[in-house]
């Protein structure tokens, strides 16, 4: 069995690392894995990059700024694809590689126009990680709920048009989709299954839901102690940790609503943690003294910065299943977080975590000091570990081959 999983990059980007993640336990399964980027970070053989210096150094970095510039003049302030820019290598790599089946996880980035899916002459299963597949361009659609019927007078475009690009992208994706005969979708959480299953694009389509893995291996409970020395965090006091790429930029991440729940604690001796952002020119002032850890790029860091914290906050208006909750959980370390998107297919209400009301700053402030009680905290850590074991990568990579081979024989 060849598996071909096509990313927009390897080992950047929550999407990109579960991906990762997938393909090494495909491996560690004798399966033969191969993984086809946009964006090559690694030296692994086993993944494919661009096949030229000039699409790696120019053409390549150029086509997320397409996109990029597609949300500029339409005044967009949200992660949105409009996925038009031509002329990708992918669907000739994917035809010359001729794996026996092609897994799509996150290709948007100007990786590939949506036209060149059903160019791909393979059976196709392609992971959700966002709402992207079957809207109008949003990544997340802030509960407008269009995509249930047809994009157009997108809330994200300024200007309020029927046809707009929402609707041109949408019509692109119909117009692709109805083409392809061979396409199964796994959603990733349940909320995204019920998503998908409710909208026009994708409805009709075989819709299973199989989580993100992790090498409970690597991301484990480690000293505090030896962690807080590395990122220069007080010992004696108690972490509470923000972790999110670009935590700061994207307000969809909810930094805004957890730093008034932050300043309305009424707990002593904390400090805050925010990792994913460097500290910005101009901050919100808070009440506990804030810590900034830049992005990291390595996987056997991660497991260190989340042991700095005695709870980790996922504030996330809108989310999937996200990496950093599945991740400080391996670590034994409780998440207060939104009950929205599949938060709660991870954290379990007062078992390993807190799931505080949407979207509700005073409801989050309870949840953190409810968690951070010594009454409670010793067995959500506990429970925090039992629960992100179910997600280990050799039990999840098993039901991720027993569906390709489902595959592969109905096709």
């Amino acid at each position: 069995m060849k598996i071909l999983i096509v990313s927009a990059a390897d080992i950047n980007g929550g999407a990109h690392k579960a991906a990762y993640r997938l393909h090494k336990s495909l491996l560690e399964n004798k399966i033969d894995s191969q993984m086809l980027v946009q964006n090559k970070l690694s030296d692994e053989y086993q993944i494919i990059g661009p096949s030229s210096n000039i699409r790696k150094r120019i053409i390549n970095p150029l086509r997320p700024a397409v996109d990029y510039i597609f949300m500029k003049i339409k005044k967009i302030d949200t992660l949105f694809s409009s996925s038009y820019f031509p002329f990708s290598e992918i669907t000739r790599q994917i035809n010359e590689i001729k794996p026996d089946l092609v897994h799509l996880h996150w290709i948007t980035g100007g990786m590939m126009p949506i036209e060149d899916i059903a160019k791909i002459n393979h059976p196709i299963i392609w992971s959700l990680h966002d709402m992207w597949a079957f809207t109008g361009g949003c990544h997340y659609d802030n509960y407008c709920g269009l995509y249930k019927k047809n994009c157009g007078t997108c809330k994200m475009i300024p200007k309020k048009k029927k046809y707009d690009l929402s609707r041109m992208v949408f019509n692109r994706k119909k117009k692709t989709y109805e083409q392809i005969k061979n396409l199964t979708i796994i959603a990733t959480s349940g909320w995204l299954a019920k998503c998908t299953k409710e909208s026009t694009l994708l409805k009709n389509r075989e819709i299973y839901t199989l989580p993100n893995p992790i090498d409970t291996n690597l991301f484990k409970p480690i000293d505090k102690i030896i962690s807080r020395d590395l990122f220069k965090i007080p010992k004696n006091k108690r972490v509470i940790l923000f972790s999110a790429l670009h935590s700061l930029k994207d307000s969809r991440k909810g930094a805004l609503e957890l730093f008034n729940a932050i300043n309305t604690l009424t707990l002593k001796n904390i400090v805050i943690v925010v990792a994913g952002s460097s500290k910005p020119k101009q901050f919100q002032q808070l009440k506990y003294p804030v810590f900034f850890i830049p992005p990291l790029k390595d996987e056997v860091s991660l497991p260190f910065l989340y042991n700095v914290a005695d709870v980790m906050i996922a504030p996330s208006l809108q989310e999937n299943l996200a990496n950093s909750i599945l991740e400080s959980l391996a670590c034994g370390i409780p998440v207060v977080a939104f009950d929205i998107g599949g938060n709660g297919d991870l954290v379990k209400h007062k078992i390993n975590g807190y799931l505080a009301q949407s979207v509700n700053s005073k409801s989050l402030a309870m949840g953190i000091e409810w968690t951070l009680s010594p009454d409670n905290y010793s067995s959500l850590s506990k429970n925090a570990l039992s629960i992100a074991k179910k997600f280990n990568y050799k039990l999840i990579s098993k039901k991720y081959i027993n569906l390709y081979k489902k595959v592969l024989k109905k096709s």
